[in-house]
């Protein structure tokens, strides 16, 4: 058995919908495409396809295959691509996973440039602010800001992530500016959800020595844009990266506080599994990811005006 040919094969029947569909778009016999498909069940052992009388449905081995299968086949097609080809033109599809923040607001434009660049790149981005299994759920590169674990994955640092305390004036007028970390205890503040214990607010004052200080959610969200909403229309104090509210602090919409401290600064990465081949577009990229957010980020210059 061919096996570059069997999983094409299996690849169109799952696009066309049918053996049959497939078959009619290869040009080829449906008894042909029926056979190669059965042979390579046989061959793995698994059964790819819940089959009825009027349609077939990948099962969850059959669509864990798919995902590799299309990967696989482009990868093969851009190696043929780059021994071919002068320049070797990039082609093939890209998972991307990504915050959904930091992704619309920061990496959409950023894809899209890439895109130009390379129009036969096909881009399937998943915005969310969960993480992601790369290997299990078949990414080719995740977005991910944090602090992150040894792992078997490579991380390349694409941007340092800068948080910033910010209120409304219509709410520093009515409730007054907190003086030190410790007074934010006393204050209304706005809570992101997807940390391990949201209320504990860690920083390092002017003098690098770490603090942290508890506080009371006046409203809690698992998403930063709302919680910059809300800190906009005056319910409170928020944390949150200046790559949210970078715009509104320019606009004069929230007034930044306690700039001397630094409040949990992280980085941005660019993560990937450990191959010993990784595929032409991934590395391009991420590197044309790493290049176009390097130095300062273009976010923090709202805190020098």
């Amino acid at each position: 058995m061919d096996r570059f040919e069997a999983l094409e094969n299996f690849v169109r029947v799952v696009e066309a919908g049918s053996i049959s569909g497939a078959a009619e778009r290869r040009q080829v016999a449906k008894s042909a495409v029926s056979r190669r498909l059965t042979e390579l069940e046989q061959h793995l052992g698994v059964q790819l396809f819940r089959r009825t009388t009027r349609r077939m449905d990948l099962t969850d081995t059959g669509r864990s295959l798919y995902e590799r299968a299309v990967r696989l086949l482009a990868d093969l097609q851009e190696t043929e691509l780059a021994v071919s080809s002068e320049h070797g033109a990039l082609s093939g599809s890209l998972r991307v996973a990504a915050p959904l923040s930091f992704g619309l607001l920061h990496l959409t434009p950023a894809v899209n440039d890439f895109i130009r660049m390379h129009p036969e790149i096909r881009f399937d981005l998943d915005f969310n602010d969960r993480q992601v299994d790369i290997l299990q759920e078949s990414f080719d590169v995740a977005v991910r800001i944090a602090e992150l674990p040894d792992s078997s994955l490579i991380a390349r640092p694409i941007a340092p992530i800068r948080s910033v305390l910010a209120a409304s004036p219509a709410y520093l007028d009515a409730h007054g500016s907190p003086a030190s970390p410790q007074e934010l205890a006393l204050h209304r503040c706005l809570l992101y959800t997807h940390l391990p214990d949201p209320g504990l607010w860690r920083y390092r004052d002017p003098q690098g020595h770490p603090g942290e200080v508890r506080v009371s959610a006046a409203l809690q969200a698992n998403n930063g844009d709302f919680l910059h909403r809300a800190a906009v229309d005056g319910h409170g104090i928020v944390l949150q990266p200046l790559f949210i509210c970078y715009r509104a602090i320019e606009a004069g919409q929230l007034v930044p506080l306690l700039i001397d401290h630094e409040w949990q600064g992280v980085h941005a990465y660019a993560v990937y599994p450990q191959t010993r081949h990784l595929s032409q577009r991934v590395r391009a990229f991420v590197d044309f990811l790493v290049e176009r957010f390097a130095g300062e980020p273009y976010w923090e210059h709202c805190l020098k005006a």
